[in-house]
């Protein structure tokens, strides 16, 4: 078995039981440091990698997300899930070729969500939405490679806050072949219960980007998965604007007495070297 079907095997085995938090990165240096620390498996942030080149969500090619998608999944040692939107397509056809192209990359799992990017109609019609899961089921079985699909239904982030539709297209999702199911933006843990129980005994993710919860809650709930979206990239972000802002608009530099210091960013880093080259 190769190293990419063993990291699959493993993502696979960790949805079985218990409830495990999955961390996004938006860069090299931020996975292996999350590594580093210990999780055992990590998921990329599409808003996370847009803002490390200077775009918004969303505004990133095909080609440039393959590349980061195989930079992360090629410079860590655990299981890579990987948020690829909305399959940088809308028809089923055109999902299913980018999928395929996304399973070379290394990745041990992907999202596919079904928002358009549009305000009036933010979501694609259900037919729609449920092929294009399908599609994306299609390609990873031809691929043979073992990659976990999860469907996201995105209802509560596009201002589409509809229980019961969500909860039936998540159903739509499951029978289609999603392997994981994903309604990000439910935060009262009813609803979040109320997912679960409708959608057992596939397992659930949720989004947890705000302090309204815990990861024992969340597990007490009969959640499998947690992830956190662009939320580590927003408290990096944070941390970064305030330090800039204090040296451009009061001349100071008193926001470095909480930046990381830089040997223990180096012994890091290079713990992770050496973990890698045993």
């Amino acid at each position: 078995m190769s190293h990419a079907a063993d990291l699959r095997a493993a993502f696979r085995q960790l949805h079985q039981s218990g409830c495990f938090v999955m961390p996004n990165p938006w860069d090299v240096g931020s996975a292996r440091l999350l590594e580093q620390l210990g999780f055992k498996a990590l998921a990329t942030t599409s808003a996370g990698f847009a803002w490390s080149l200077g775009r918004r969500d969303n505004k990133v090619s095909l080609q440039q997300a393959l590349a980061f998608l195989r930079s992360v999944a090629e410079a860590v040692a655990v299981p890579v899930n990987a948020d690829f939107e909305g399959g940088f397509a809308v028809e089923p056809e055109a999902v299913a070729d980018n999928v395929m192209l996304a399973t070379t990359t290394g990745i041990a799992g992907l999202s596919i969500e079904d928002s358009t990017g549009d305000a009036a109609e933010p979501l694609f019609g259900f037919t729609l939405a449920v092929d294009r899961i399908k599609a994306a089921r299609q390609a990873i079985d031809d691929s043979r490679s073992g990659v976990l699909l999860t469907g996201r239904s995105e209802g509560f982030i596009v201002g589409r806050p509809d229980l019961a539709e969500t909860i039936r297209r998540l159903q739509a999702y499951a029978e289609a072949g999603a392997d994981c199911l994903y309604a990000p933006g439910i935060r009262s843990k009813s609803d979040v219960a109320a997912v679960v129980s409708a959608l057992a005994p596939k397992p659930v993710n949720v989004l947890v980007g705000s302090d309204f919860t815990t990861v024992a809650e969340m597990a007490e709930a009969g959640v499998r998965r947690i992830s956190v979206g662009g939320a580590l990239a927003r408290a990096a972000w944070g941390g970064f604007i305030a330090a800039a802002k204090a040296i451009h608009e009061r001349g100071s530099f008193s926001a470095f007495a909480d930046a990381t210091p830089f040997d223990e960013l180096d012994d890091l880093f290079a713990a992770r070297g050496k973990a890698n080259s045993a």
